[in-house]
């Protein structure tokens, strides 16, 4: 039992939560595609944004959480079916991001 205690906390404290290149190249593609508003923006608005990648690499947004429909059209314009150069972690078939509009 204590054998397996060591295990399981070795195992937590080796595990690395520093994003790779390959996704911080990822994350940032995917903040260039968002960049600009066509619209103005009074409040900064939240929402959260699920997707996948299919074998064309392009992007196919699955569903966009948030209280504003503007931002959920917006989101589902600028990033469904654009294709990224990065590729994110091997073996992760759904990705879920935050995504925060300040405003302008």
């Amino acid at each position: 039992m204590l054998l397996a205690a060591a295990f399981a906390i070795s195992s937590v404290a080796t595990a690395s939560t520093k994003p790779t290149e390959s996704e911080t190249n990822f994350t940032q593609e995917i903040k260039e595609l968002l960049k600009k508003p066509s619209f103005k923006i009074e409040d900064e608005i939240e929402a959260s944004v699920t997707f996948t990648l299919n074998d064309e690499g392009e992007i196919v947004v699955l569903s966009v959480n948030s209280d504003s429909d503007v931002i959920k059209g917006y989101i589902k314009n600028r990033l469904n079916y654009q294709k990224i150069e990065a590729k994110p972690r091997t073996g992760v078939k759904f990705y879920t991001m935050p995504v925060r509009v300040v405003a302008s």
